[in-house]
């Protein structure tokens, strides 16, 4: 038996060759790590749709419950107040889709049977000025009919099963968003006090600022682009009229919605289906739309917007426009159309946690608008408290008065 003992205590590792006790332990946590990680990976994956109606309607919560409250606190219930919101939402959407409907289905048509007398004009026109010799028998047969182009709408019509297939998933979404939203808007007091709840104070408050300011600047959002989008729509339905546009009023809806609520290239977009219309009904009518809304832009961009969204919502246009650019790439369309208040929420949270510091001199810091303001008069008592009415001396630039 001693010898034994003797054999295993040889056999038995130094101290210094031995592995640490730490190493199992950590080996089995960074396996755990690779695990959860991958776990949690497939289940953004698979979850991505959820997650997105999960995030639109909260921003869409957001808009709303500004609204909301200000009729709760008129006494009405939260349930009837978000109805009657969503209502108003739900009729401004239907009311724009059909006018929308009319106009595209209309002018498909005209559009068809208008085809041939454009393409023999362009065909007289080549002759006429460059003396080339245009064949467009072929592509006229396109649109007589039994053409291809004729049947167009025959063809959609035989497609009905998937395009209705289309259309209940899309159907099935916005119920999904809307029920979602509705609860969160309604039962947006007791949600809040359930998650406040399980936080201590300090995380309470913090949790509550940063819920203020998400409906503030959501809302503030919403409301600088309705009110641009109203100012939109009611110049350019009396250009459109005076213009003689065809559909003057749905096409100025348009105009307002799309270059308002779509981000980056809804400006452009808005003036694009106005200008072929118009130039299908009356070459020279497009020249005057085209006018117009660039005429308007330019108003837009550097009257009405900044006044408006100076006392709404506060963000930087390239900021928007990044925002704008991460939000599509990260969630698509709807990352896009919630990128400008999700970013205008996170800058005012930062902002609130930034210490600012007073600014020293420099030439980088001027603007032109500045120079007008800038003054070589000398500080008076009342300004600065100590210098003479007097004084002439200005302070040493390296001075803090100086700054």
């Amino acid at each position: 038996m001693p010898s034994e003992a003797r054999r295993r205590a040889e056999l038995q590792l130094p101290e210094r060759d031995r592995m640490p006790r730490w190493v199992p332990r950590a080996i089995g946590l960074a396996l755990l790590g690779v695990v959860s990680l991958a776990t949690a990976a497939w289940l953004l994956d698979r979850l991505r749709d959820l997650l997105v109606v999960l995030l639109v309607s909260l921003f869409l919560s957001f808009a709303m419950e500004p609204a909301v409250n200000w009729l709760a606190r008129r006494g009405w219930k939260r349930g009837l107040g978000t109805a009657v919101v969503f209502c108003v939402f739900a009729a401004a959407a239907l009311g724009f889709l059909a006018a929308m409907a009319s106009v595209l289905a209309d002018q498909i048509t005209k559009l068809i049977d208008a085809a041939p007398g454009y393409l023999a004009d362009i065909e007289r026109w080549a002759d006429d000025q460059f003396g080339i010799q245009l064949s467009t028998d072929d592509l006229r047969a396109q649109f007589t009919e039994g053409g291809t182009a004729a049947s167009l709408l025959g063809d959609v019509a035989g497609n009905l099963v998937s395009v209705g297939s289309a259309a209940v998933n899309v159907a099935i979404q916005m119920l999904t968003v809307a029920l979602f939203t509705f609860y969160l808007v309604a039962d947006g007091p007791r949600l809040r006090r359930l998650v406040c709840s399980a936080l201590v104070p300090s995380r309470q408050a913090a949790v509550m600022r940063g819920w203020e300011l998400a409906i503030d600047k959501t809302g503030g959002y919403i409301y600088s682009r309705t009110l641009l989008a109203i100012a939109a729509f009611l110049v350019h339905w009396a250009a459109f009229a005076i213009i003689g546009v065809p559909f003057p009023l749905p096409l100025a809806m348009w105009v307002g919605v799309l270059s308002q609520f779509v981000p980056v290239v809804g400006t452009y977009l808005a003036g694009v289906l106005p200008l072929l219309i118009a130039l299908l009904d009356e070459p020279i009518s497009a020249l005057w739309v085209l006018i117009v809304v660039l005429a308007y832009q330019q108003i837009e961009n550097y009257l009405l917007a900044p006044r408006v969204t100076a006392h709404t919502m506060n963000i930087h246009p390239a900021v928007a426009f990044g925002s704008v650019l991460v939000g599509a790439a990260l969630l698509g369309s709807a990352g896009a159309l919630l990128a400008v208040p999700a970013a205008a929420t996170i800058q005012a949270f930062v902002s609130t946690y930034i210490k600012r510091h007073e600014l020293i001199e420099s030439e980088l810091f001027e603007t032109h608008e500045d120079e007008p303001h800038v003054t070589d008069e000398p500080e008076t008592d009342e300004d600065s408290g100590s210098s003479p009415p007097n004084a002439s001396a200005a302070p040493d630039s390296d001075s803090p008065q100086a700054r």
